[in-house]
């Protein structure tokens, strides 16, 4: 071999070693740089990421392996107890939702001029939303009457996914509702939670998936009544069409106490509400998303506020919050499954 070529395998060995150890040296960097901010963030003297974290995996379906994988039992009891929702311990009062129809050109805000700005005999608006985490969709229903319960029509054997109940109802819009009885979260939607209410019946009413939370309904008077009382008393009350899920948002007008980021983490949300002048408020908020993170309780009451929501309640969220208008999904649904939608229990719709 001659000498020169030794010196040029010479070369190329130390070029390799030297691009060895570059990569070897940056991996290290790395990993330090990853370590450390995992373990800052984690366990850190500020607490904002590991409530998010916490907060967010404790509320998933599949994934609350997240926070027990890297923290205790303590420590997430702790965290849950300083994120939670303090509801208004009232029951919203029915006589102050006074329907009206609108002259004015005078709006109190901008919010209020989206609302009340649609065409002429309009059954409906679909308002853009839009926050710092998350982006989703308003829908302002202009006649309560409309806005009734949907079930699965399998109800103790198994969910139906939206779009099939919405073209069997013939429903301009759907929405998920309340939730369902989900052991081992393998849940195929067939057990509703609580009691559920379906003109003026009760169709559903499953002990064992019974869970915190009160009735959220409408009165056979098409008024949005917020409350937590037995099957008896929402027989009573005159609730034609009611789910039982939570917490509530807004009660006779006021805000429930948020304490830290509410306890139920960022993620898709849906919530319902309805204003003093009797319009109905859908929203339902993307999640888990590069575009849209998701919401927390803080947002989804700031939005119901903005928007008039005199009483408004958390629905069922996750991978159940899903929007079909006219026979189309309108959200951006993650559960993965035919049309990334669920089978689920229940449903709120929009009937012409």
């Amino acid at each position: 071999m001659k000498l020169g070529s030794k010196k040029n395998n010479k070369r190329k060995e130390k070029k390799k070693w030297s691009l060895k150890k570059k990569i070897i040296t940056i991996t290290i960097i790395v990993m330090i740089f990853f370590g450390s901010t995992f373990g800052f963030l984690f366990y850190g003297p500020w607490d904002g990421f590991r409530n998010f974290w916490i907060t967010t995996a404790m509320t998933t379906l599949n994934h609350r392996y997240l926070a027990t994988w890297f923290f205790s039992d303590e420590t997430i009891q702790k965290v849950l107890e300083g994120n939670k929702v303090i509801e208004i311990d009232e029951v919203s009062d029915p006589n102050m939702i006074k329907f009206r129809k609108y002259t004015t050109t005078i709006y109190r805000n901008e919010y209020e001029k989206e609302i009340l700005t649609h065409d002429e005999g309009a059954l409906y608006k679909l308002i853009n939303i839009e926050g710092d985490s998350y982006k989703g969709f308003l829908v302002a229903i202009y006649d309560p009457s409309k806005v009734s319960i949907a079930t699965t029509k399998y109800l103790k054997v198994r969910g139906e996914d939206i779009l099939t109940v919405a073209k069997r109802e013939n429903a301009v819009i759907a929405m998920n509702a309340g939730g369902f009885f989900d052991p081992d979260w393998n849940s195929n939607g067939a057990l509703p939670h609580g009691t559920v209410i379906q003109n003026g019946k009760v169709v559903s009413d499953y002990e064992d998936a019974r869970m915190g939370g009160g009735f959220i309904g409408f009165t056979k008077d098409n008024k949005l009544v917020l409350g937590k009382m037995s099957r008896e008393e929402a027989l009573n009350m005159g609730y034609r069409d009611a789910i039982e899920f939570g917490p509530y948002l807004i009660v006779n007008g006021k805000r429930s106490f948020i304490k830290g980021n509410g306890g139920w983490g960022i993620a898709p949300r849906s919530a319902i509400g309805q204003r003093q002048d009797g319009i109905v408020l859908f929203l339902v908020i993307n999640g888990r998303l590069a575009t849209s993170l998701g919401a927390d309780m803080i947002d989804l009451t700031d939005v119901m506020e903005r928007y008039g929501a005199y009483n408004a309640a958390n629905l069922d969220g996750g991978s159940s919050s899903e929007l079909v208008i006219n026979n189309q999904i309108i959200n951006t649904p993650v559960a993965g499954g035919k049309n990334g939608l669920r089978d689920m229990s229940t449903f709120w719709v929009v009937k012409e």
